[in-house]
């Protein structure tokens, strides 16, 4: 049976004013995880940002919560290669993971971090979701359908968040949208609809922390 995706569309009024005020609180960094032993107390809720190198993940998080170099982003792919940990006010954790498919970085360097993060994708209680970023000139690739199956694998439901959407036409947008659900529709794990973003516009930002607000 075919699954069928959509784009989330711009919350309401309300709803926004949920996610506005939530990370209006402030987000502060937490603590950079090299080992499972190292994680903070599973006591809050959390959510995870995944995708490969230069996906522009850090840029994401930055625009999220306002704040420009909260997130450390880096012209070298795979510089961070730990798992960060905000603060989100005293009700969420975002996570912050390295980018995979670094191709710079000594194979020992990625086989250990591919350990960390299967232990954390299996093991972390407190994990409702992961947001699965995917550049929108690109679509996804080969790389971003292992961490679907290793997601699958780890029973962690991901949402694909599409970034960079303003560097394409629309008519491009789209055909990298319906190459990316393509892939989609071989994992089970993957939550039904696809966030369209750009960092540099704020487009989507207050669709995004509007759902990460409501998630119980």
């Amino acid at each position: 049976m075919e699954m069928r995706f959509t784009i989330t569309e711009r919350p309401d009024y309300t709803t926004r004013e949920i996610g506005r005020k939530l990370f209006a609180g402030g987000a502060d960094f937490l603590k950079g995880v090299v080992a499972m032993d190292g994680m903070p107390p599973s006591d809050r809720l959390e959510v995870c940002f995944a995708g490969r190198s230069n996906v522009g993940k850090s840029s994401l998080i930055n625009a999220l919560t306002g704040r420009k170099a909260l997130a450390r982003t880096s012209n070298t792919p795979g510089r961070t290669q730990e798992i960060n940990f905000f603060t989100l006010g005293e009700e969420r954790y975002l996570v912050d993971v390295p980018g995979y498919g670094f191709a710079n970085a000594p194979k020992p360097i990625v086989e250990k971090w591919q350990r960390l993060l299967k232990a954390y994708l299996s093991g972390r209680q407190s994990l409702r979701r992961v947001f699965l970023l995917i550049d929108a000139r690109h679509g996804a690739k080969d790389v971003d359908a292992e961490i679907m199956q290793l997601l699958g694998r780890s029973a962690v439901t991901f949402q694909v968040i599409m970034t960079k959407c303003d560097k394409i036409k629309k008519d491009e947008l789209q055909k990298s949208v319906e190459k990316t659900i393509a892939v989609l529709q071989n994992h089970p794990a993957a939550f039904p609809e696809i966030i369209l973003t750009s960092s540099e516009k704020g487009d989507g930002i207050d669709t995004l922390r509007s759902v990460i607000a409501t998630m119980v």
